[in-house]
């Protein structure tokens, strides 16, 4: 259990870059999932709002602290992939629009991992 003075100590800067891409991930995730909605209300692909919901809730679990987020934010990337590769097969131009933001945002949450990984649930501590 933390000390009074351990609780009080100013967050590391892991944290800060958790909780600043948990938002942008959510934020992210608010878009897709409204232009998603939408798309699918003309008759278009469910991609958008699928992917929207995973990035929103990652993003959730991310702010949470919780390693959840990741494994969902690699989820949402694989789909990503599937998606890219159906759509415009393997046409490598075609693929770098729908392909490098979601893979830089992946590289930030690998970098995450360490800080997520140590962390553990209250439900596991023991006292």
């Amino acid at each position: 259990m933390p000390s009074a003075s351990q609780s009080s100590a100013p967050r590391k800067v892991g944290h800060w870059a958790i909780m600043l891409l948990a938002a942008l991930l959510a934020l992210i995730g608010i878009v897709l999932l409204g232009g998603g909605i939408y798309l699918i209300s003309l008759g278009g692909s469910w991609y958008y709002a699928l992917a929207g919901l995973l990035l929103l809730v990652s993003g959730v679990f991310l702010f949470r602290r919780d390693r959840t987020g990741a494994l969902i934010y690699g989820a949402t990337w694989l789909l990503t992939l599937v998606w890219t590769i159906w759509e415009v097969q393997f046409d490598w131009w075609a693929w770098v629009p729908r392909m490098v933001a979601p893979t830089v945002l992946l590289v930030l949450v690998l970098l995450c991992l360490p800080a997520l990984a140590g962390r553990r649930s209250s439900k596991h501590q023991t006292a």
